[in-house]
């Protein structure tokens, strides 16, 4: 059995779900289908996702919203005018849109969830009735009826470990099972959504409850690539990579995946195939455990991102006072701020954060309440700081990894702010000012490719 998972780009349109209708067909092993909700059809389109936003948003501030169910819902009608759905089929659909405002939510955190839920669930009501007009044993396959549970954070939230036992009850299906993603269901019964890119979450979910033989990832790439290729011209492909390899790269601006969304796939060890809905015929990239595989060069891939800041702090004999870091972590706990790497010095320590937490307030008061507490000789805020991450299961064998990294960095002049090697050696990060980040990749990936 396989899982396959379609994103926004591949269900934008007509068109589109015509590729996708070609693609569930050619393989009857496919027997559950995750949805995104319709992407762009053009650079400036807009996600039907941020629409819904924006229609919640109006619902919250009582505005007239009956122009963006519009717009909202002339995505769902064209898609379904391509395929000549009766209007009367489409109705349903049309209601529970229009519903949206009059359902009772707790908060104004889970009326935003509930909105954004429906992006992905009415693309899959669609997809099914576009499947049973085919003539086809499709069934949409609503998160309640399923069993896929989730915890009470509203926006950013998490599946329940039940949720894997319920899910293993569809295993037998004879029924082309249509899935909604992006979110679940509470215990209490409210819509909850997993963060931005949560349907490849929801997919990941579902190979391992099912423990399928594959999880099909169907995006608008040919593959996943050594490097981006806004930075890198015309970059390699990579055939097959690791799951650690994929999380490294992620963590660091891969956009193919958000960080977290394989970790179910990861837990019940399912590879992952990522295929270009409008080239299936091509093999993609292959995402696959680390036993067992063999690395066919030194790097897999290097990335960059810019979302980073960073804390400096130098007190003379740091390394002799007892307490320290915890007092900076007690801090840190305080104004709910996770951090991402800490080196230090026996004078000197960094740490560096994903600064989409701070909010300027936030940020002050925080360096306010660390300068009373252990009075450093010197406090900074570096918020021009980039990370970029060269990552390969090939680099643990490979002796001058490290020289061949930063030697080409050196001749374009480029700083390096901060060098960690994780303890599994198949990961180098650099620390650089945003602006030579782009410069960082190019050379370095030349320097490998």
């Amino acid at each position: 059995m396989k899982v396959v998972k379609f994103g926004g780009s591949s269900l934008a349109d007509g068109e589109q779900f015509q590729k996708v209708l070609k693609i569930i067909n050619a393989d009857p092993a496919r027997k559950i289908v995750v949805t995104s909700a319709p992407g762009k059809r053009y650079n400036n389109d807009t996600k039907v996702t941020d629409l819904l936003i924006e229609y919640a948003q109006k619902a919250i501030n009582k505005q007239n919203y009956s122009a963006t169910v519009r717009k909202i819902w002339s995505r769902y009608h064209d898609i379904a005018a391509y395929f000549k759905i009766p209007e009367q089929l489409l109705k349903p659909l049309l209601q529970e849109l229009h519903n949206l405002p009059q359902v009772s939510y707790p908060s104004k955190d889970f009326l935003m969830a509930g909105f954004k839920a429906h992006g992905e669930k009415l693309n899959a009501q669609l997809l099914t009735l576009i499947l049973q007009s085919l003539h086809l044993p499709a069934r949409f396959l609503d998160p309640k009826e399923s069993g896929f549970i989730v915890t009470d954070n509203p926006n950013d939230t998490q599946v329940l470990p039940e949720t894997y036992n319920n899910l293993q009850k569809w295993a037998q299906t004879s029924d082309l099972l249509i899935v909604p993603g992006f979110y679940g269901i509470t215990q209490d019964g409210l819509i909850a959504t997993f963060s931005r890119g949560g349907s490849d979450i929801t997919g990941a979910i579902w190979a391992r409850g099912l423990n399928a033989d594959l999880y099909e990832n169907f995006t608008d790439v040919d593959a996943i690539y050594a490097a981006d290729p806004r930075i890198v011209t015309h970059p390699h492909a990579v055939n097959v990579m690791t799951y650690r390899e994929l999380r490294e790269l992620s963590y660091a601006g891969f956009s193919v995946f958000h960080d977290e969304a394989i970790i179910p796939a990861i837990e019940g060890q399912i590879p992952i195939n990522v295929k270009n809905t409008n080239h299936p015929d091509l093999p993609g990239t292959m995402i696959v455990p680390e036993n067992n595989f063999q690395p066919q060069s030194t790097i897999t891939g290097v990335a960059s991102s810019g979302h980073f800041a960073a804390l400096y702090l130098h007190k003379y004999l740091l390394n002799k006072q007892v307490g320290f870091t915890l007092k900076l972590l007690q801090i840190f706990y305080k104004f709910n701020i996770s951090y991402e790497h800490m080196p230090s010095g026996i004078d000197d320590l960094t740490v560096i954060f994903d600064k989409r937490q701070f909010n300027e307030q936030i940020r002050q008061q925080m360096c306010f309440e660390i300068q009373q507490a252990l009075n450093p000789d010197q406090l900074e805020w570096i918020d021009d700081y980039a990370i970029i991450m060269v990552v390969g299961e090939g680099m643990k064998n490979k002796i001058g990894v490290m020289k061949n990294i930063t030697l080409p960095l050196a001749q374009k002049h480029i700083a390096i702010h901060m060098i960690n090697q994780g303890a599994s050696r198949i990961s180098i990060m650099l620390g650089t000012k945003k602006a030579d980040a782009a410069a960082a990749v190019r050379e370095i990936y030349h320097q490998f490719f």
